[in-house]
């Protein structure tokens, strides 16, 4: 089944692309994209079971007899408590360093496959836990499964979609975060009045995402991109043809073989990373995931529970007020869906961090003008109302901005010798500030009290200059010439990379490299050559004192690929 006829818009070769938007494709994103259940259901799940009393007299009992004497802002202050929140996050920033060895190496399909099978794992350590440390190494093994599988997602749905609905499609895995999120809530607001073990059924429900994960990788293929890098010439052609719905896929083909070429050029991905023509990927994929978290978000999506406790809600209201954001959360992020490929990244990541920053301010205003620096006293309905308004206003500035493109912007501006790699920066410090997040909130709120709000606005305030100046705008560019034609072109970043040269002299001894070849029907092959008969066939550029791949991105024009056919 087949969509619309791609239209092109952003310039390059992007205009010879052929193919529809697939139901294949479609149908690949969604399954894909369940790796964000994961991610949401372990945000969304824990504010929820630390409300539970039943959870709390099992592991907290001391810190349940305190908070009844505690103040509004420090009754939950509590460095274990945290710790049961945040160490998943902590695994899993280190555990997306290793996915990303694991997506060069054995594929993105393999990637996920291996997080859906931690997550299972370390559901059944966590619900059934009868002590703390359980509950502690069952939230590590869960994050090596979060770890893998928000490493290889993000950059499985870049590669599969087709390039002018690339944002959409990777936005289902920000909608699938969004949706893990909101039935976690909805999960804990039935199972608070099951007693003993309703915190239980919330935490072995986690297994569900992560079955879904596991079997449909089971069945889903790898990226044509990942296929070809790995040597399977013929299987990545052919998903290729699948996912595009027409035979004929030269000119994609093409882009992705000139890609894979210059990646083989590549002994250490790491070290390629940090050089100067890799700077705005590297700085992108850290600052992104940064200010996506310390705008806040996770402070609120942990532990709504909390925060509305501690404004004078009762736990059953609290937790209706969650699911009401948590249903806000999934709303908008189905926006972000429908706008993000129209309006481009850029102009959402201004608009929502405006609205992010407004929303903030109130909100601090709010608690300040009723509770004051004592975090005695409760919150006039009206102000409370108010209050839980421009959270919801809030969350959805996020849903439709830094939420999703988060995830796409840095996963889409790597070059394919940079990718894994960067793909694992971005991944690595999105979880490690997610864990200083979840960590640290409680104790903030306790010690920042209402201002705890005014300095996460002001970091928004910091990203919002960010986005205007430093961020490209990448809607409508296929993935692979995004480096030459929208980052090498930004005003700022094109000063930093000038002067590099692209990868292209560095191609190790044994090295081979992938040509194209027509049989004697015209249909297109892919074949593996060494460096001298790719000499012979004028694939390659002997200019330098060793052989490199033939690459428009260096050489300044495309090579001449009837040259490599037969």
């Amino acid at each position: 089944m087949a969509g619309g006829a791609i239209k092109v818009e952003g310039g390059g070769r992007s205009h010879l692309y052929t193919g529809h938007t697939t139901f294949a494709v479609v149908m690949i994103a969604i399954v894909a994209a369940s790796g964000g259940l994961l991610f949401g259901y372990d945000n969304g799940i824990t504010g929820g079971v630390i409300s539970m009393r039943n959870f709390a007299e099992l592991f907290f009992p001391e810190e349940l007899a305190q908070h009844a004497n505690s103040n509004g802002y420090c009754m939950f202050n509590d460095q274990i408590l945290q710790l049961f929140t945040s160490s998943l996050f902590l695994a899993g920033a280190f555990a997306a360093l290793v996915g990303m060895v694991l997506c060069k190496k054995m594929g993105r399909r393999f990637t996920m496959i291996m997080g859906g099978l931690c997550f299972i794992i370390g559901t059944i350590l966590v619900a059934s836990a009868f002590h703390i440390a359980q509950l502690v190494i069952g939230r590590l093994v869960l994050g090596v499964g979060v770890g893998l599988a928000t490493q290889a997602t993000p950059l499985y749905l870049s590669e599969m979609a087709p390039y002018n609905m690339r944002g959409a499609l990777n936005i289902l895995f920000q909608l699938a975060v969004t949706i893990g999120i909101f039935a976690a809530q909805l999960i804990n607001y039935g199972t608070q009045h099951i007693y003993p073990w309703g915190w239980r059924l919330s935490l072995a429900l986690a297994g569900v995402p992560g079955l879904m994960l596991f079997l449909g990788a089971l069945v889903l293929p790898d990226t044509p991109n990942s296929l070809i890098e790995r040597g399977k010439l013929e299987q990545g052609e052919k998903v290729l043809q699948r996912i595009r719905g027409v035979e004929d896929v030269t000119v994609e083909l093409e882009d992705i073989v000139d890609a894979v070429n210059v990646s083989r050029t590549i002994v250490n991905p790491w070290a390629t990373i940090l050089r100067r023509r890799y700077r705005p990927q590297l700085v992108i994929s850290i600052l992104i995931p940064t200010f996506q978290q310390w705008v806040g978000i996770n402070a609120i999506i942990f532990y709504a529970p909390q925060l509305f406790q501690t404004t004078g809600s009762g736990a059953n209201a609290a937790l209706l007020n969650t699911v009401i954001i948590g249903a806000v959360n999934v709303a908008c992020t189905v926006v972000a869906i429908l706008v993000v490929d129209r309006f481009g990244r850029k102009f959402l990541l201004i608009e929502g961090g405006i609205q992010l920053v407004i929303c903030e301010f109130i909100v601090g205003a709010l608690i300040a003008s009723s509770l004051g620096t004592s975090g005695v006293g409760t919150i006039e309905t009206p102000k409370a109302n108010a209050m839980i308004a421009f959270i919801c206003i809030y969350i959805a500035g996020f849903a439709w901005s830094w939420g999703p493109l988060g995830w796409l912007v840095p996963s889409e501006i790597q070059p394919l010798e940079t990718r894994a790699a960067g793909t694992g920066v971005n991944t690595f410090c999105n979880l490690l500030m997610t864990f200083v997040v979840g960590q640290t909130f409680l104790s903030m709120l306790c010690a920042m009290k209402f201002g705890v709000f005014f300095f996460f606005g002001g970091i928004g305030l910091i990203a919002i200059l960010f986005a205007i100046f430093f961020i490209p705008e990448t809607k409508n560019v296929p993935i692979e010439e995004i480096e030459e034609l929208v980052v090498h072109r930004h005003w700022f970043w094109r000063r930093v990379v000038a002067g590099t040269k692209a990868p292209v002299n560095a191609l190790r001894s044994g090295s081979s490299i992938v040509q194209i070849q027509r049989d004697a029907a015209g249909r297109s092959r892919l074949s593996m050559v060494n460096p001298e008969q790719a000499k012979q066939l004028g694939a390659l550029d002997m200019t330098g004192d060793t052989a490199a791949p033939r690459s428009y991105s260096a050489m300044g024009q495309r090579p001449d690929v009837e040259q490599l056919r037969h």
